[in-house]
């Protein structure tokens, strides 16, 4: 006869070390979950980005408006101070768009816009920023430039969009500009430059109209 080995020394049959069926489930829920949630914030914070651009960005001309503009100039003159670096600040306004809109429509006064904007992001370096401050107003952020280089550039876009033509109703119309410099060191001061050279755009624009 075959020996029976005693109850105390049989081996016990291997548990499965897997979790239970619940178990399984609920962690995979909360993975699930927390993917979604990740996905979820990911898509606001993008969200979020487009409206800040959007923002800071006038929808006609897709540049930056005022308030952009005085948020890159603000960064803009921080890095100045801090790194003793320089640049220039032009405010450039259109001499007639507003004639221009009331004889012709606000379509016209756009498309005169539109051009004045290709004349002057394709004057300026990438670095530089081009910005509307409203209406007819432009603002153009200019990086490592002196005084006199400032002043040949502001009245090279005097001159280039004093070419510009414009046919509208059959007749041939011309906007121009004036445009004023302030220049950007370690002591200026985001809001006073800007004041600056709006100053002396309006100066300059009673000069041109004084020799037109």
């Amino acid at each position: 006869m075959k020996k029976r080995t005693p109850a105390r020394q049989r081996k016990s049959p291997k548990r499965s070390k897997r979790a239970a069926p619940g178990r399984v489930s609920a962690a995979a829920e909360a993975k699930a979950t927390i993917r979604r949630l990740r996905g979820e914030l990911t898509r606001a914070r993008k969200q979020i980005e487009e409206l800040q651009a959007s923002a800071d960005t006038d929808f006609l001309l897709s540049i930056p408006n005022r308030r952009g503009f005085e948020r890159e100039l603000a960064r803009a003159v921080a890095y100045i101070k801090r790194y003793r670096a320089s640049g220039a600040l032009i405010v450039l306004d259109v001499d007639r768009l507003k004639p221009i809109n009331d004889s012709f429509g606000h379509a016209a006064g756009d498309q005169v816009l539109k051009a004045i904007v290709a004349v002057l992001t394709s004057q300026v370096r990438s670095s530089d920023i081009v910005g509307r401050l409203g209406g007819d107003e432009f603002a153009l952020l200019l990086w490592n430039l002196g005084e006199a280089d400032a002043k040949a550039k502001a009245a090279a876009l005097e001159e280039t969009i004093d070419r510009l033509t414009f046919q509208f109703g059959g007749s041939t119309i011309t906007a121009g500009a004036s445009a004023g410099i302030a220049m950007l060191g370690s002591h200026a001061e985001a809001g006073r430059v800007l004041e600056d050279a709006d100053s002396a755009m309006y100066l300059r624009k009673a000069q041109r109209r004084h020799e037109g």
